[in-house]
């Protein structure tokens, strides 16, 4: 019998093999004598029926992967005349894996891909796809996120289907992603939100079943729509003048001006370089009505630097008369959208809250999918919300009350109050941080 170097007590080591990439433990189990039989539940009566080799899978050692031959006893019972095995202490026997690498597999199938996992263990993916899935369950039992103040509804573009997203917009963090964005499922998910009376703000993109949704579940709520969602448009009533113009031009006009489009979208104030300032500067004198649609979209984003909601509605006013006939067909979708949003985009004055940081989450997902092709929505889902570490935990403390009676007691007895106890009260689960996600993209850990 050789040394205990598995760290197994319940299991005897008979003889190792050791190869290139892989150990082999030839074992058995120690006082595995069955109690009854789990076919009829008899009281002993039964009797060895012989003994079979299994393998099982262990943790890796000195970078190498571990299987464990188990001579398993079998019996048969005299009661129903069935066989069956000894329980084995320490292993999953339905998985053919040791309890202690299904939590090792738990927690390196939330960091790396499920291939990876396998290779790294010598088990087959569907071994750790299933392992990982029951874990997520587990997860979701176990942990509760705490409903934000300032909630936000977004959609990432996942799997070749956009997706519901709810983030906490203060703490920025994401808090769930659902398959699915419809109404309905809007609507379930905000009705079993916990103390949904704490919502105050909900920041959205101009999604009308979003709107529903909250006015429906949350009508205390004050909605604010994106403003980013609300600018970009007026980049694209931009982009559209740009390609209405480029049919007018040469072939090398128009790769130039596709080269160049940059900087119509930026900002004048964000023009630092000469350069750019003097092709500004060219494509607007070539082309009046781009130049003019480009004042305008500088204007409008002025519309958002307002102090107070009542001069962002007189600014916007001002810019809405200033839209010469020409260019409104290509503003057209811009000044539909604040017709139909008025109050939610102009509450935005008042609540200046964004969802803009989720746009990130999109190229996260991208990258993510890059790594581990073949990851399910379920399995992507879960990277992202239960991998540890990405998650913003808050701990709260409070003072322990602890009574002392002084009547009685000598000096040297009275408690010194410089030492003063705590005690865990409870913590807040915000989601995953999206700096911390970010982080984890830019550094290749997923």
């Amino acid at each position: 019998m050789l040394p205990n170097i598995l760290n197994l007590p319940n299991f005897e080591i008979h003889d190792m093999k050791e190869s290139e990439y892989d150990y082999r433990f030839m074992v058995e189990s120690i006082n595995s004598q069955p109690t009854y039989c789990p076919k009829c539940g008899s009281v002993p009566n039964f009797y060895k029926h012989g003994k079979r080799e299994q393998l099982f899978f262990d943790l890796p050692m000195h970078a190498k992967r571990v299987g464990l031959i188990i001579k398993r006893q079998r019996y048969r019972c005299r009661e129903c005349e069935e066989t069956f095995f000894e329980d084995l202490p320490d292993v999953d026997a339905s998985r053919s894996v040791t309890n202690r690498l299904i939590e090792w597999i738990q927690q390196a199938s939330l960091e790396k891909t499920f291939t990876s996992v396998a290779y790294d263990i010598g088990v087959d993916e569907k071994t750790v796809r299933n392992i990982f899935n029951d874990y997520v369950i587990e997860l979701e039992a176990e942990t509760e996120f705490r409903t934000p103040k300032w909630l936000g509804l977004d959609e990432v573009h996942l799997l070749k289907n956009y997706r519901f997203v709810v983030t906490d917009v203060k703490n920025k963090s994401v808090i769930d992603i659902l398959r699915k964005r419809n109404k309905s499922v809007v609507i379930d998910y905000l009705s079993k939100l916990q103390d949904i009376d704490k919502v105050e703000l909900v920041a959205m993109d101009m999604w009308r079943p979003y709107r529903d949704a909250v006015n429906m579940v949350i009508p205390h709520a004050k909605i604010v729509i994106d403003k980013f969602h609300v600018v970009q448009l007026a980049n694209e009533a931009l982009e559209k003048i740009r390609k209405t113009n480029r049919e007018n031009v040469s072939a090398r006009e128009r790769r130039q001006l596709m080269r160049d489009r940059y900087v119509l979208l930026k900002r004048r104030k964000d023009l630092n370089d000469f350069d750019d300032q003097i092709k500004l500067q060219v494509w607007t004198d070539m082309f009046p009505l781009l130049g003019q649609a480009y004042e305008l979209k500088e204007q409008f984003f002025d519309i958002y630097e307002a102090k107070s909601i009542d001069e962002a509605y007189k600014l916007y006013q001002d810019w809405l008369a200033s839209v010469p006939d020409e260019l409104m067909t290509y503003f057209s979708d811009l000044i539909k959208a604040i017709s139909n949003w008025e109050e939610e985009i102009f509450n935005y004055f008042t609540s200046p809250i964004t969802n803009a940081y989720t746009e990130s989450l999109n190229r996260l997902i991208k990258t993510m999918n890059h790594v581990g092709r073949g990851y399910s929505f379920e399995a992507l889902r879960a990277k992202i919300l239960f991998t540890q570490g990405y998650r913003k935990v808050k701990r709260r403390k409070k003072f322990k009350d602890v009574e002392f009676t002084f009547g009685k007691m000598l000096p040297d007895q009275i408690p010194n109050f410089s030492k003063q106890e705590y005690e865990w009260v409870y913590e807040e689960v915000y989601g995953a941080d999206f700096s911390t996600l970010i982080k984890a993209m830019d550094e290749a850990s997923f």
